[in-house]
This record gives C-alpha cells, structure tokens and sequence, in this order.
C-alpha cells in the first residue's frame, strides 16, 4: 500500500514508523527538514521538505499513484485542504483527517465531511479521543489502562499486581481451571520493562503490569482476582480547561448518575469560557500546582483528580500535590512516553498518552480486512485488534487450536452472536465472528494475513 503522512511531528512519526514497519511504501511530508529527516535516518520511508496542501509537494511525494493520504500536521486547515488537493488533483482513494478545533466537530456541521464539500472520509479528533480515554479511566479507577471493544461488552484492563494479589506466583494454565466460569484472560505481562505475551505455564509476580482482556459483566470479580476494587467516583477535580479538560467536564455534567466536577485553570480568559459552556461545574481561576485553589476545590475529599493541562510536567506535579493531599486517585495527562516509566515512583495512578489514543484512532482505519478496532500499547509495542471474520479468511472454519497464531499473538475473546465466549482450543471460529487479539508488534502483519480476504477491504 503506497500512504503519504502530512506531518513529521509526533502522530505523524508514529503512524509512519507502523506502516513502515510493515513494509507499506511510505512519504513523509513536512515543511520542517529536521523532522522530515529524522523520519528518513530512523525509519524505512522517503521524505518530501514542503508544505503538504501545495499541489506540486503533494506530487513529489507520489500522490498520483498514491492509496491514502494521512493530514496530521498541526493546523487544521492544512489538514482539509491537503486533503481537498489530494482529492480534486489526484484522485486519491481513501483520505484521512486530524481536526482539533471543537467547531469543524459540532455534529451540527457533520454534514461538511462529503465527497461534494470537503471529501474527508475519516475525521480523528484527538482531544475526543482523550476526553475518552480520561472518562474510561475514571470508570476503571483500579486500573492503569482501560479501553473498551465488541460495543462496550469487553474491556481490556491494565492491572498493576501488588505483593497483596491472591493469584501470585500461579501458572496462568491453573488460573484457568481455578475461574472456569470466569470470562476473562491474561493477553499481555510487563515486567522490568519488557512487555510480553506470556505462555499458559506462566506465572505472575509482585510488580507485574498486566494486560487482561474481561466481560464487562465479569469486571469486578476480575478486580477482585487481582486484588483489586473498583471505587465509585462521586466527586472529581479537573485541572485545565482546554479542550480535553472541557470535554471531559461536559461529558461528567451529561450523565446520568450525579458526579460533582471542578474544574481549576490558570488562564482566565479561557476559565470564563469553560464557566459559560459549563452547567452545574464549578470552574475556578486559579494555579493548579497552588495548594490554596486544590483545598479550595476540595481535593481532600475528591476521589479523583484528573490533570489535563497541556504541559507534562505540570499534569505530573498536580498528580503528585493531589495525592499527597489524600486523594485516592490521580490521573494524569502525558505526552512524553519517557516521563511514563516515573508514574510508579510518583504514586501516580494511571496516564493518558494523547499520542497512542490518535495512533490507535488513525490505524483502526488503515488495518487490512474487516478491522473494527485497534488499541496502541505501550511505545508502539503491541495493538489490540478487534476484527471480523471473513468466509475468505484462513481462519474461518477452524478451531482456534488450529489456527497457526504467531508467538507473540494471543485471543482475547470471540464474538458468536450477540454473546462474548471466552477462547477455548475447541472452539471453532464461522464467517461473521468478532475476534480480539493482543499481537506484539512484530507479529501484526502475520494477523493482518490471518485476517485478510482475497483483496483487501477499505
């Protein structure tokens, strides 16, 4: 597949260092040459030094033969027009859009996104994304990860085993025989900084970070398991109103059951705003790092803090000021995936990397075969991949016992139905089942064939 990614920054990096890796024919586009070459010295792509909606940039970089297109560079209006460019002069197939500004989202406006008005077939928002993500982490706060697949009825949670965990030291194969009836099942283990997929001989040890694929239905006594509780959460402080901060507020205010929200900012002009869009939130203007403005919002009695702003190191030093004050719970917002081996010194709960939220948004739209979802791990380390399977697929027909799955692949659950079944050896997978899988990302492509028809599906 021949793709042209706008943008060298971050995502941009990210998404290009995927496809490359999977022998994809990949162009970097950027007008900054340093970003454009340290893509081509560490990655296996070409690099265009230009500014992507320029129809000649856009045809240096292959657009004429090109697949897909990729807009994440920083600007919004950059994005659509490279993608307007991209369909008007060239043709190209399938176009794929980062929009963060909230007005171009307003569903009202949806109508924006079509062949005859502005031909983007995929708009990725990454502040929706980690509004997202913040609001899952709230409803697992036992966790250190969370995402949702198969419509809400299976979750992946990331679960930090202490030395008080009943399930130490036991073989994952006994674990198995110990919860028969338990819907749940250990995909992916970290330890000492090495993520792996582990074997049914396997045990678990004090420390571990683990990766556990569980039916929603079965998601306390899983907890449990792992000597975990899940806590209700009544009362939350935000720390920052921009858009991820004011989209998690308006979400809390939009639910059904009550929940008391803060929210604190230091900007004021952008604190009034929050203020004016917000209903029954509190918004206070003031330093969220001031022990002061954190009693004042009640961080005392919060059971949680989410810290939002836009700068690493301050949503860190919040976290770390929020637990001191006997908060039971911290949330914080990261960027920098070298920050993300402090959280455990810190006593920080759980993260949020913007960046693997918007690499797992864009790839759920760029798998081969009948890909419903993709979740990042890690640094790129491994995905979670939710997919149908195809009567063209080599794994329709067969028992999972049967299927050649590579090592570093394991299934998490199959969709039968309506109904979320537990994997089991002798359990045959049909055309129209959902499977989840944990693959390493060395093993992706191999899972990608696995799932692949006779020609692909976009």
């Amino acid at each position: 597949m021949k793709v042209i990614i706008c943008g060298a920054g971050q995502v941009g990096w990210q998404i290009a260092r995927h496809l490359s890796g999977e022998r994809n024919d990949v162009t970097v586009v950027d007008y900054n040459a340093d970003l454009v070459r340290r893509a081509t010295d560490t990655l296996d792509v070409q690099g265009i030094v230009g500014f992507a909606s320029y129809p000649d940039v856009l045809a240096r970089a292959g657009a004429r033969d090109a697949d897909m297109i990729i807009a994440a560079t920083h600007s919004d209006e950059v994005n659509m027009v490279t993608c307007q460019v991209a369909h008007s002069v060239f043709a190209i197939p399938r176009k794929i859009a980062r929009l963060r500004s909230q007005s171009y989202l307003d569903a009202i406006y949806a109508d924006l996104y079509r062949r005859d008005h502005l031909p983007i077939d995929v708009v990725i928002s990454p502040e929706r994304e980690v509004a997202e993500a913040a609001l899952q982490r709230l409803a697992a706060p036992a966790t250190f990860d969370t995402e949702s697949f198969m419509g809400g009825k299976l979750q992946l949670l990331g679960i930090v085993l202490d030395a008080d965990c009943p399930v130490l030291n036991t073989p994952l194969r006994q674990l198995s025989e110990l919860f028969s009836t338990l819907r749940a099942i250990v995909v992916g283990v970290r330890r000492e900084e090495r993520l792996f997929a582990p074997e049914p001989g396997d045990q678990l040890f004090d420390g571990d970070r683990i990766y556990v694929f569980a039916h929603t239905e079965d998601l306390n006594r899983t907890l449990e398991i792992f000597g975990k509780t899940n806590r209700k959460q009544e009362r939350v402080v935000i720390v920052g109103a921009g858009n991820v901060g004011l989209g998690v507020a308006r979400a809390l205010e939009a639910r059904s059951e009550r929940m008391r929200a803060k929210v604190i900012e230091l900007d004021r002009r952008r604190a009034e705003l929050a203020a004016d869009a917000l209903e029954r939130t509190i918004v206070l203007n003031g330093d969220g790092m001031d022990t002061e403005i954190l009693m004042e919002a009640g961080i005392d009695r919060a059971d949680a803090v989410l810290a939002l702003t836009d700068d690493d190191k301050t949503n860190l030093l919040v976290a770390v000021r929020a637990k001191q004050a006997g908060c039971p719970m911290t949330v914080a917002l990261v960027n920098d995936p070298t920050l993300v081996p402090l959280m455990g010194a810190l006593d920080i709960d759980a993260y949020i990397n913007p960046r693997a939220t918007t690499v797992s948004s864009i790839l759920r739209h760029i798998r081969h075969g009948r890909v419903r979802g993709v979740y990042s791990i890690g640094d790129a380390e491994a995905e979670v991949i939710e997919a149908q399977v195809l009567s063209t697929s080599p794994l329709a027909g067969k028992m999972i016992r049967d299927i050649d799955f590579p090592e570093g692949v394991l299934v998490g659950a199959v969709m039968q139905g309506d109904k979320v079944l537990k994997p089991r050896g002798d359990l045959r997978m049909e055309e129209g089942d959902v499977i989840a899988l944990f693959a390493m990302a060395s093993d992706v492509p191999e899972v990608e064939r696995l799932l692949q028809v006779s020609i692909d599906f976009f």
